[in-house]
């Protein structure tokens, strides 16, 4: 038998250390990007903080000082999880979303482009009148948890309806509605409000709705300023304000209606990003 070694070291070995460093380097880095921006950074500077503490303490043998940082770092792992909740739930709902417990593909909807057809003339529509507006359209991540907050309406989706339950002063104008395909699923809804610090400041309650539910969830919500009128619509943690009409159509068309596109794909539209 043939034995393959590397400066001594079997080359099995070294491969599986190779992957084991990659591995953690892309845990690291995904980790980096989850807390990007939320109050989580504070924590892991207050955690270094306790790390720098402890080998302070260890190296001049403070006895005492490295007890009761053993101890802060104990009970301290309870009371992260704790206050840390909603951002160790955006965490895991985020790897849950993940490419490797997904299809690759999101369900069929043979009614897509009408529907498409639908939410553009009722943005344009509301656009032009400043009629505020927040449409969330459900994929692959069921929205039921928000649908549920809501009024129930299981009604065919129509422009005519869609503008409808916008008007001002009526009893569901001010949530959100839950699109499901060709099916409005709910109205009067709430969504939870980003806690992105980043946010410009100048955007308000729908904006900021609208980009929460874009942190834990893969659907695509719309929205039309009731001040401006400008329309935006909020994927994947980022918000692409003031677009076009062209530009809304072909933004919901390319993920709503055409082949899901190969990964590592970016696209750009002519509206601003958030920020």
């Amino acid at each position: 038998m043939f034995s393959f070694e590397f400066e001594g070291l079997p080359w099995l070995t070294y491969v599986g250390q190779v992957i084991d460093i990659l591995l953690v380097t892309y845990v690291v880095y995904k980790l980096m990007m989850i807390i990007r921006g939320t109050r989580a950074v504070q924590l892991v500077k207050g955690i270094a903080v306790i790390f720098v503490i402890w080998f302070v303490s260890n190296f001049f043998g403070l006895s005492t000082l490295e007890f009761l940082v053993r101890q802060t770092a104990t009970f301290g792992l309870l009371a992260v999880i704790i206050i840390f909740q909603p951002e160790l739930r955006r965490g895991l709902e985020q790897l849950g979303r993940s490419r490797l417990f997904t299809s690759r593909s999101a369900p069929k909807n043979n009614n897509a482009q009408s529907m498409v057809d639908a939410i553009v003339k009722a943005a344009t529509y509301m656009g032009k009148r400043r009629i505020g507006a927040l449409v969330s359209i459900e994929r692959e991540t069921g929205l039921n948890d928000y649908a549920e907050t809501g009024i129930k309406m299981n009604a065919e989706l129509s422009s005519e309806l869609l503008i409808n339950v916008f008007i001002p002063n009526t009893p569901l104008h001010d949530g959100a509605v839950v699109l499901r395909e060709d099916k409005i699923v709910a109205a009067g809804c709430y969504l939870p409000l980003s806690q992105d610090s980043t946010i410009s400041k100048d955007l308000g309650t729908r904006h900021r709705a609208a980009l929460g539910v874009s942190e834990v969830t893969d659907c695509l919500t719309l929205i039309v300023s009731e001040e401006t009128g400008s329309i935006s619509v909020s994927k994947n943690g980022t918000l692409y304000r003031e677009l076009t009409d062209t530009q809304l159509r072909e933004m919901l068309e390319q993920d709503l209606v055409s082949e899901p596109r190969q990964a590592g794909t970016r696209w750009h539209w002519g509206g601003k990003k958030n920020g």
